[in-house]
């Protein structure tokens, strides 16, 4: 880490170091075509993926933990199942989705045309509207059993005393889990929540095998990592290393502090609630 750091501060010829450029590596970046378009629009779309994860990824997780947890019947055989996903490669699941979703022999048109919601039917990845949604639902479907590993651990060390004695006084069940059960949830949120962002900025081989390594169709699917691996291995400018060094230290920045800052928010919220 500290060596990738330390090149961004030097202009380079190749593989061959120049001298110390100090943070005109940056400004390239910042300033010159492509990157100072295609790097607004990388670091967007990694934030739409992250608050589209967030949404549908963590709350399914946490629907299907509480139903585990309050079920019990077939709860390690379900949790099994939903983790499996996720112990399968991106690449791979990224290559078996697009044939899935394929315009012209992808079963999930051929379902939608049997069932008479043929006007639904489209190439869904290469149309630039629903190109990064679908991204983002099939690293849902990937991830989801993440979660739910987590939630699950959360609420069955929840002491069940609370949640007896709120049913007792009256409670309802979605009071009990509004008022009671969701507050005491609230760490094993936020760390859901650190990693689901971690995840979505450092995202790289699924956008990769769905879009390819300029994030097709136009653009949509073009995220910070992809950005990064066309400037250094594909780009063939002759200071190639030193910019993508430049562009790994800004992602690392944004990750880094983004996790730092929402550590601490979320510790004052839980000293506030133990006050």
């Amino acid at each position: 880490m500290v060596t990738a750091f330390s090149y961004a501060f030097y202009d380079w010829r190749g593989t061959a170091r120049g001298g110390f450029a100090g943070l005109e590596n940056f400004t390239t970046l910042f300033t010159e075509a492509p990157y100072a378009d295609q790097l607004p629009r990388a670091f967007g779309h990694n934030l739409l993926f992250f608050a589209g994860t967030m949404l549908v990824q963590n709350t399914l997780g946490l629907g299907f933990a509480v139903l585990l947890h309050r079920g019990r019947r077939s709860k390690r055989l379900l949790q099994t199942l939903y983790a499996m996903p996720y112990l399968v490669s991106p690449l791979v699941i990224g290559y078996l989705w697009t044939l899935l979703l394929s315009p012209t022999f992808g079963p999930v048109n051929a379902l939608l045309e049997a069932v008479g919601l043929g006007s639904l039917a489209q190439p869904w990845l290469g149309d630039p509207t629903t190109a990064l949604p679908v991204i983002v639902l099939i690293s849902a479907w990937q991830w989801v059993g993440f979660p739910v590993l987590l939630y699950g651990a959360a609420l069955g060390g929840l002491p069940e005393e609370l949640s007896e004695a709120a049913r007792m006084d009256g409670a309802s069940s979605w009071q009990v889990f509004r008022r009671i059960t969701l507050p005491l949830l609230l760490p094993a949120i936020g760390t859901v929540g650190v990693l689901t962002f971690i995840m979505a900025m450092e995202a790289f081989a699924l956008p990769y095998a769905l879009g390819g390594s300029t994030g097709s169709p136009a653009g949509a699917t073009d995220v910070l990592s992809l950005l990064f691996y066309r400037t250094a291995f594909e780009s063939g400018a002759t200071n190639a290393i030193g910019v993508s060094s430049a562009l790994a230290t800004v992602l690392f920045a944004v990750i880094f502090g983004g996790a730092v800052l929402a550590t601490r928010v979320l510790r004052r919220q839980e000293e506030a609630m133990l006050r």
